[in-house]
């Protein structure tokens, strides 16, 4: 298969996923990137990578010898570093969301066009075991026509938004819930095969940190309209007094419905498929598994289930065939823009808006 694909990774505080890139045999990481040395020191000795390959600054770590930047900083630096990457030839893998606003989200697309190279969002979500049935029921017809989904992110983060101890406010709280969509709208939208051209939202109120900004706002709420006909309604918070936190997704079909349940990603939900013989014409328990039982040991080491382990083998199998990964730049545009747009639509006074086309 040739060479291994040397890795930097940029942004080591959190969602490095170094389990994952560590027990693919493609990939090397080489290079690391972070502004806190004592992080840099950390994450280069978990790695086992020289003192060469570390670097404080972006732009230095541009000029070393790799293939592909994985970026896991915060999001308001993924548009200029995501170009910056493309300009240097490197291929992108790049943290969820693709982008802050809706003009970087195109400043992304062109530099992808204009240099050739690979890019894909490194959204975990998609790659949940149980989605992978969804999917495959969804397409053969099981439910019918798909007219309503739901999607709900309720993770309560308060102390990554505004420091308890000292008022800090940190990147978080400068991003809005219904920003941060990708999570809920990315299952829906893959088993669907769709995209969203419409979207509305609502939610101003911050009666938990009063004092925050706008990632502070209690809970928000969005409405999609799908380019298939389909409704998909958005539940976001990263305040809300919940536990455990929930990523909850629901199907509504024109021969039945399914969902997870209510604790978890993983846990178990409900199938009705209307005069099925398999399922007795009456609601059933469902398994909702993230980690697919079938893959290897390994699998489990990046966290999520053995969501990362498929999303990197796929990231490594589409640049060995030179062919374009499941998410690549306008999927990943067509999961975050809709979150975008919505906020524009709740700072607007919850009016409907156009979710621009990518393709």
């Amino acid at each position: 298969m040739g060479n291994p694909w040397k890795m930097g990774l940029v942004g080591l505080g959190g969602s490095r996923r170094s389990a994952a890139y560590m027990h693919h045999p493609r990939i090397r990481v080489t290079a690391v990137c972070d502004s806190d040395s004592a992080l840099l020191e950390k994450a280069g000795n978990e790695l086992g990578v020289p003192e060469a390959g570390r670097f404080e600054s972006f732009e230095q770590m541009l000029n070393a010898d790799i293939d592909i930047v994985m970026i896991g900083t915060p999001v308001p630096f993924h548009a200029e570093q995501t170009i910056a990457a493309l300009e240097a030839g490197k291929h992108v893998l790049c943290e969820v969301t693709a982008a802050s606003t809706v003009e970087d989200c195109f400043r992304i697309i062109e530099a992808v066009e204009r240099t050739g190279r690979t890019y894909m969002m490194a959204e975990n979500t998609v790659y949940f075991h149980y989605f992978q049935s969804w999917k495959r029921w969804v397409r053969e017809g099981l439910f019918g026509t798909i007219f309503y989904a739901e999607g709900e992110y309720v993770h309560e983060i308060r102390s990554r938004i505004i420091d308890p101890l000292t008022g800090q406010s940190y990147w978080r709280d400068r991003r809005a819930p219904l920003h941060y969509c990708s999570h809920s709208l990315g299952p829906i939208l893959e088993i669907l095969n769709d995209r969203i051209v419409k979207a509305t939202g609502s939610g101003t109120s911050k009666t938990i940190l009063p004092a925050g900004g706008v990632g502070s706002i209690d809970m928000q709420v969005a409405l999609f309209e799908t380019a298939g006909g389909a409704t998909i309604k958005l539940l976001r918070s990263s305040v809300a007094p919940r536990k455990p936190e929930i990523g909850h997704y629901a199907l509504y079909g024109s021969k039945g419905q399914l969902e997870n349940g209510r604790v978890g990603y993983g846990s178990d939900g409900w199938i009705y498929v209307e005069g099925h013989p398999e399922f007795g014409g009456t609601a059933q328990p469902l398994r909702c598994e993230t980690r697919d039982p079938l893959a290897p040991e390994e699998a489990t080491l990046g966290g999520h289930g053995t969501s990362e382990y498929y999303l990197i083998r796929d990231f490594i199998d589409a640049l060995d065939s030179g062919a374009q990964p499941r998410i690549d730049v306008y999927r990943a545009m067509e999961f975050t823009l809709p979150g975008l747009i919505a906020q524009q639509a709740v700072e607007k006074g919850n009016v409907w808006l156009d979710v621009p086309t990518v393709r």
